[in-house]
């Protein structure tokens, strides 16, 4: 991504707090369990992580969103108006055992800033995402920057292969691919990243540098769709080309 925003991408709590307002308004009182998945073993339960991370990029604030969000109603609306069971939103995960505290605890691998603090935590995330989702369950997670997908992708797929015996297909949407490499990324924030070590286009042998990703925890560039893209780095259309990813760029959706 382009050092003006490279990753450097910020997400605002009030902005997302009143969007959540609007789409859960335009809903109603609706009752999940009626909804029948051939995916979803409890569709009417819901497993929440939420994450109050930032150290995939640069910005301090995201990692007030969870919070934020929580604080405006998000968790009640979820319950009284979609007829949701809540699973683990008892508390907002700020993971201190796992996140250094000065930059020289955990200095730059690969161009990658922030990266056993970055690994560690989506790897924990993970492990919370799929406790979840091998119930059966659909889970949301609350960031945070976007590193975090990274444990919310790994955790699901790889319940998803044990409960199913499938590969699970992603839609991406957002306005930047986030599957820089980290030799491709001019920042070197994580966040800009995800998407590469999850498909294996980035891959890492040590365990305290996303080595713990195995195929288990992966998805297939065959699997995977972009909506919405309209801020792409050189380095990641030269990926997306190469690797005959499919994507919807803004100018398609306005179209």
């Amino acid at each position: 991504m382009s050092p003006s925003r490279v990753s450097d991408h910020s997400e605002d709590p009030l902005a997302t707090q009143a969007s959540t307002k609007s789409t859960l308004r335009c809903f109603g009182k609706m009752n999940t369990s009626m909804i029948e998945s051939k995916f979803l073993s409890h569709p009417e339960d819901l497993g929440i992580v939420a994450v109050g991370f930032s150290g995939g990029q640069g910005k301090p604030g995201v990692d007030a969103a969870p919070t934020a969000l929580i604080e405006s109603g998000l968790l009640t609306q979820l319950r009284d108006e979609l007829g949701y069971n809540l699973h683990g939103h008892d508390a907002v995960h700020l993971y201190p055992d796992l996140v250094a505290t000065s930059a020289d605890q955990d200095p730059p691998h690969r161009g990658m800033k922030n990266p056993r603090s970055v690994s560690a935590v989506t790897r924990r995330i993970a492990d919370q995402v799929y406790s979840h989702a091998r119930e059966g369950r659909l889970v949301l997670t609350l960031g945070g920057d976007h590193s975090i997908a990274i444990g919310t992708i790994a955790g699901s797929a790889k319940a998803v292969r044990e409960r199913l015996g499938r590969d699970i297909a992603v839609i991406w949407v957002d306005a930047h691919a986030d599957i820089n490499t980290p030799e491709t990324s001019d920042s070197g924030n994580v966040h800009g990243m995800p998407v590469s070590f999850l498909t294996g286009l980035a891959r890492e042998e040590k365990e305290e540098f996303f080595g713990w990703l195995k195929d288990e925890h992966r998805i297939s560039v065959k699997k995977l769709v972009y909506i919405g893209l309209r801020d792409v780095d050189a380095g990641e259309k030269k990926i997306l080309r190469e690797n005959g990813i499919k994507a919807f760029s803004m100018f398609d959706i306005d179209r």
